[in-house]
């Protein structure tokens, strides 16, 4: 579906490399998570999967297509990116929020039609916020507002979701909450998916291939539990880390151990 070579890139001429000789292949049905410290460079690399941002150097091809070579509009209809926070200048509904993602299938001053309400509203349905269709979005809790904007995200019926952070700042439920919404997508809907993440639990639990980024560089990169080690967890954060299957859960956990002298 996508596959970026050899991408590298820096916010200004001189300055360090964010993201340097990094590749990535993203297949159709993947779950694939971004680990790495803050600073590493994974929010630089969702933007740049995303055609937000170009890269300095290297290439990106999406569905055998360089990324240049694709219309904005077009694109936002193939990928959608589910940034850190939204915050809504107005006092928007849920319901609004969410046909925004249909701004990419309309024309020029075309209003929504029963089409696209009909796709807001199942995009609602499937991550479990349909009662808040009404509710001003400002209204909501973090993890409401998450979910609905991952709604607004699958209202766009991208080929490739890209997801910054979706758990940031949210509570132990509503971590789960998002979890489990996403597995579902990819596992009952199909939906490509892209993560980064700094909580090393969560990537364990949902993804099933990992990328490790150490100040824009690949440390890492392949199936889970191959990836996810003692070894790349002390150099990655510098801690040491019990790294087993539990036992009921079924999946890889991380504990912390200590500090690297």
């Amino acid at each position: 579906m996508l596959h970026a070579s050899h991408l590298s890139f820096a916010y200004r001429a001189g300055a360090a490399r964010v993201i340097d000789d990094v590749s990535v292949t993203v297949a159709a049905g993947d779950l694939i998570g971004i680990l790495g410290p803050n600073g590493s460079g994974k929010t630089t690399l969702l933007k740049m999967l995303s055609g937000t941002l170009a890269p300095s150097a290297g290439a990106i091809e999406f569905e055998q297509r360089p990324l240049t070579a694709w219309t904005r509009r077009d694109l936002a209809r193939r990928i959608a990116l589910v940034p850190q926070e939204t915050h809504a200048p107005f006092d928007f509904t849920v319901l609004d929020i969410v046909l925004m993602g249909r701004y990419p299938h309309l024309g020029t001053f075309t209003l929504e039609g029963p089409a696209d309400l009909a796709i807001a509203r199942q995009a609602l349905a499937s991550t479990g916020t349909s009662a808040f269709e009404d509710r001003p979005f400002a209204t909501l809790s973090g993890g409401e507002k998450q979910r609905v904007v991952i709604a607004s995200a699958l209202a766009q019926c991208p080929a490739l979701l890209l997801l910054d952070e979706p758990t940031a700042s949210l509570d132990l439920g509503h971590q789960l909450d998002v979890q489990l919404l996403l597995a579902g997508l990819n596992r009952n809907r199909g939906v490509t998916m892209v993560l980064s993440t700094h909580d090393l639990n969560f990537a364990a639990a949902l993804c099933r291939h990992l990328i490790l980024l150490h100040d824009g560089h690949v440390v890492a990169q392949g199936p889970t539990e191959d990836v996810l080690t003692p070894d790349t967890v002390r150099e990655l954060y510098g801690v040491d880390a019990d790294v087993h299957r539990h036992p009921i859960a079924g999946h890889l956990t991380v504990t912390p151990l200590a500090r690297v002298p």
